[in-house]
């Protein structure tokens, strides 16, 4: 498995986690999903698409620190606030033992709208 790859799949991994946290409508689409038609959507069995709403990379050379940035969608029922602190402590924990023995990753949570 490649770098590339692996980042990949992390990123799939935290966006799973992101849109199981209660007040999480859903990830902020990304142009190429607004663009996409029905007609071009992957089947079934086929895999999710990419999660535009959850990027990573990595932090300053030589610190082996991971910048997680995400960007939500809420329910209009819950606070942004707490909504946005329960992502980051859920994105955290769950990246805590992928990166054990590394610094802990820089996670910023933005809320862009409700439904």
């Amino acid at each position: 498995m490649t770098a590339r790859t692996a980042t990949a799949a992390l990123v799939e991994d935290v966006a799973g986690v992101v849109e199981n946290v209660p007040g999480v409508a859903f990830l902020r689409p990304g142009l190429a999903d607004r663009l996409r038609s029905a007609l071009s959507t992957p089947g079934p069995g086929a895999g999710r698409a990419p999660a535009s709403g959850v990027r990573m990379a990595p932090g300053p050379e030589g610190t082996g620190a991971w910048h997680v940035d995400i960007q939500v969608v809420t329910v209009r029922r819950a606070r942004a606030v707490d909504v946005a602190r329960a992502v980051r402590a859920a994105v955290r924990e769950h990246l805590a033992p992928r990166l054990a023995g590394g610094p802990e990753p820089t996670v910023t949570v933005t809320v862009t709208g409700q439904v």
